[in-house]
């Protein structure tokens, strides 16, 4: 299934350029498609919220990041990172298959770096609150699976230091600090949630209905 942010992106990129060529008329007080897109695709993330499984928070006991193994290896001296940010950048310039320059605007914050050494990739769900969620009860392998995530929007190049302001906490406890981009935030997790089967705390779920609710 295609996630709500990779289909809104697609079909908005379509009616841009569809636009542009003058094959899209609006009448007059009709309502924008690109709106109608994001609202379906709202009200298909809080039907998948609905699904989740609400359930007190798990023990830290046993965790390490070690029993979530990243990054997998993508070629020779390249991995999963490197994918990440050569998918999310612009200009993005590879020695080999490793990832050296390009930019990268971070849409957690709107900040924009040219350095690839000052970007994070994020674990949309973070690995300890994988683990506090039903992740504790998985083989490394399947940990893996999820740490190297690229078909789910689990994984997403961001500014460092809202990466280590986010650490492991769930949208009760941190949101990101660009408003605009909390109804997506809020889509790809309960995306990643409802994937991987992940349960979800009372507070947790009330944030991400809040945050669906600034959705267009």
């Amino acid at each position: 299934m295609r996630t709500p942010r990779i289909l809104v992106n697609v079909l908005a990129a379509a009616l841009v350029l569809a636009g542009a060529a003058g094959c899209v008329p609006v009448e007059p007080g009709s309502a924008d498609p690109r709106s109608t897109t994001t609202s379906a695709a709202a009200t298909e993330s809080t039907r998948l919220l609905d699904q989740l499984a609400v359930a007190r928070s798990g023990s830290m006991a046993g965790y390490s990041r070690d029993r979530f193994p990243h990054w997998r290896k993508a070629g020779k001296n390249c991995d999963v990172r490197d994918t990440v940010l050569g998918r999310d950048g612009t200009g993005v310039e590879v020695s080999g298959c490793n990832v050296v320059g390009g930019r990268w605007q971070s849409i957690y914050d709107n900040r924009v770096f040219t350095d690839p050494s000052d970007v994070d990739i994020d674990h949309m769900v973070p690995l300890a609150n994988a683990w506090r969620s039903g992740a504790d009860e998985w083989d490394d392998t399947r940990r893996g699976d999820f740490a190297n995530d690229l078909t789910r929007p689990q994984l997403l190049a961001v500014s460092a230091s809202s990466n280590r302001a986010k650490g492991d906490q769930d949208p009760s406890t941190w949101k990101p600090s660009n408003r605009d981009f909390w109804c997506e935030y809020a889509q790809d997790w309960i995306t990643v949630k409802h994937y991987w089967k992940l349960t979800v705390t009372s507070a947790e779920k009330d944030a991400l209905a809040d945050m669906l609710e600034t959705c267009p």
